[in-house]
């Protein structure tokens, strides 16, 4: 049985939290999913609440320290990703944001990714497309077409206009363990290097 490693992205302000759920919920998913593909998943769950000072730090320092700088690595060698935002007006949460804008650009390269957001009211349920794809899509990721919103009444619902939950978190872990099944075992990308005085010798032939 391989062992495949999902790293889970919480951005959920309070605890407990609806992110914090929806997260569980599809990582639960993922790994059954996982499991029936004859794959045994290893979930990690990166709560950013945790971080939040050391993400502010960093953004003001470029030092990622202590548990940041664990959760940084278990990003980059993940096998997979399922990333879960709170929506707050018509948009992924600042904490959100700011995890992924101090990664290194090419972290989530080629990487699987679920992503998934909770928010008030349904209304806010395009903000995925418009808002957060387009985020992972300039990271490079490889994004599931499903993404799965919840709204309050989702967590009590069997049914609606936009579907029942379970089934949209069942179809969208689906998707993401089809993508985990057919890429092989995450590698931390290797960083080329070019000395700078090579830079400045380039840089003189093409003058």
């Amino acid at each position: 049985m391989m062992d495949k490693s999902i790293a889970v992205i919480s951005a959920g302000l309070s605890q407990p939290s609806s992110t914090r759920l929806l997260a569980d919920r599809l990582a639960e998913a993922t790994s059954r999913s996982l499991e029936d593909a004859g794959s045994e998943a290893t979930l990690t769950v990166i709560e950013l609440r945790d971080l939040a000072h050391d993400i502010t730090n960093m953004m003001l320092t470029g030092f990622a320290a202590g548990a940041l700088k664990t959760a940084i690595e278990t990003l980059a060698n993940a096998d997979a990703v399922i990333a879960v935002t709170p929506i707050f007006s018509s948009s992924y949460s600042g904490l959100f944001k700011s995890f992924f804008d101090i990664l290194e650009p090419r972290t989530l390269a080629g990487k699987p990714v679920l992503l998934a957001a909770t928010g008030g009211t349904a209304r806010h349920s395009l903000a995925l497309e418009y808002s957060v794809r387009p985020l992972f899509a300039y990271l490079q990721s490889m994004i599931v077409p499903t993404s799965v919103f919840a709204a309050s009444e989702d967590w009590g619902s069997t049914g609606g206009a936009h579907g029942d939950l379970a089934v949209r978190i069942t179809r969208a872990a689906g998707e993401l363990a089809e993508l985990v099944e057919g890429r092989p075992a995450a590698r931390p990308a290797e960083e080329t290097v070019i000395p700078f005085a090579q830079q400045l010798a380039n840089l003189a032939v093409s003058a």
